[in-house]
């Protein structure tokens, strides 16, 4: 009730108004040819519906006029695609036909109404009516001026009221199809997995830089040596600038989303990340095993993020320590193996948490497995990828 006495200020009670009437264009051209029969204009319509892009047509115009609200929100419920299946273009039949006749009762209120009102207001000043009113009855002069504002409230509400029921069918019949509805969580679902890809390689490439830069700089703070102090500089150097080529890809994929993945870093620019744990004070044992530069490209690219990853956990955590880098390729899987031993002191940094669940989700994505933990008496991030699948 409250909605309806506020439908006078609303501004889609008009928008709603307008759209009941669009039909009424088809209808009084019609009276014009043949006002015998007002009811061909629902034959006319029958072969428009059958036409893929009246569709569209018919969605653009229920969004702009009957939800502009929630078409600025992307909600409003109406597709604006053309028709792709007999289903839709039965539905295209069966809106244009009850939009006709809702039309026809939004014409008659319309009309009939106001011509109400004026003779209303006839009669309270005293003039003549036509030999065909349109008030059921005439009213002494002093109930005739109080029953003016009525035909003017009645037609509001009707106006609202169908302008609230031809909405609801349009929703109903213009609303988008199961397969529609299928196509939009496809792509809402790869919008957010290149989010969270996204989010995880800013994650893995930053967080590597920042974790080698805070080592250097505390441990050149700490050894108070120039040569050192220069060495730690130039180690911090090369890591900034190895992660804003890595930020820079990240953002070619937000700037361009047909930037293609092959150009992130893959298991054979390993050595970088080698030199760079290396430099940050950690005694790296590696070996690479077998010919990386044939590895699939998304097992060879997610290889690359998970060692990154392993050893960004033990310079955060433990500090410049021993590590062991082991890389193999055979037997149609990939295994890689990070360990170090754990400091006896407290930790050297602490963290969230989020990299060793990524390392996890990134090894699952390709169908493999990877395991993180202590392992005798040390840390070991150990990751299986599949390579067959991959090919």
């Amino acid at each position: 009730m409250i909605r309806t006495l506020r439908a006078p200020f609303r501004p889609v009670t008009y928008s709603r108004w307008l759209h009941l009437c669009v039909p009424l264009l088809l209808l009084a051209l019609w009276m014009f040819i043949e006002p015998a029969w007002p009811w061909m204009p629902l034959l006319i319509v029958v072969p428009f519906a059958f036409v893929p892009w009246v569709r569209l047509a018919e969605g653009l115009q229920a969004q702009f006029l009957l939800t502009p609200r929630d078409r600025e929100a992307e909600d409003s419920g109406i597709s604006t695609a053309p028709s792709a299946r007999w289903a839709d273009r039965w539905r295209t039949l069966v809106w244009l036909e009850t939009r006709l006749v809702v039309a026809g009762a939004a014409w008659l209120a319309t009309v009939w109404l106001p011509v109400m009102a004026v003779e209303l207001i006839a009669v309270a000043l005293g003039h003549p009516l036509t030999s065909d009113p349109a008030i059921p009855f005439v009213p002494p002069r002093w109930a005739a001026a109080l029953l003016v504002p009525v035909p003017v409230v009645v037609l509001l509400v009707v106006v609202a009221l169908l302008g609230d029921l031809i909405t609801a069918i349009a929703r109903r019949l213009l609303g988008p199809s199961a397969a529609e509805r299928l196509t939009a969580l496809e792509a809402r679902t790869e919008q957010l997995l290149e989010r969270t890809r996204i989010a995880r390689e800013l994650h893995d490439s930053i967080g590597h830089a920042l974790t080698v830069a805070v080592v250097q700089a505390g441990a050149a703070r700490a050894a108070k040596d120039p040569e050192f102090t220069d060495r730690a500089l130039n180690a911090i150097e090369e890591t900034g600038r190895a992660a804003l080529e890595d930020l820079e890809r990240v953002l070619l994929v937000l700037r361009e989303s047909a930037q293609p993945p092959s150009q992130r870093p893959t298991l054979v620019e390993a050595d970088r990340l080698l030199e760079s744990a290396r430099a940050s004070g950690a005694a790296v044992d590696a070996e690479l095993n077998g010919s990386l530069e044939k590895l699939p490209g998304p097992v060879s690219r997610e290889g690359y993020r998970i060692l990154q990853e392993a050893l960004t956990n033990v310079l955060r955590h433990s500090g410049p320590v021993p590590v062991r880098v082991r890389v193999d390729m055979g037997h149609g899987r990939l295994v890689l193996e990070v360990s170090n031993p754990l400091p006896e002191g407290p930790l050297f940094m602490t963290g969230s948490g989020s990299g060793l669940r990524g390392i996890k989700e990134r090894a699952a994505l390709l169908g493999g497995e990877a395991e993180t933990g202590p392992h005798e008496g040390g840390w070991r991030v150990r990751a299986r990828l599949p390579l067959e699948r991959m090919h």
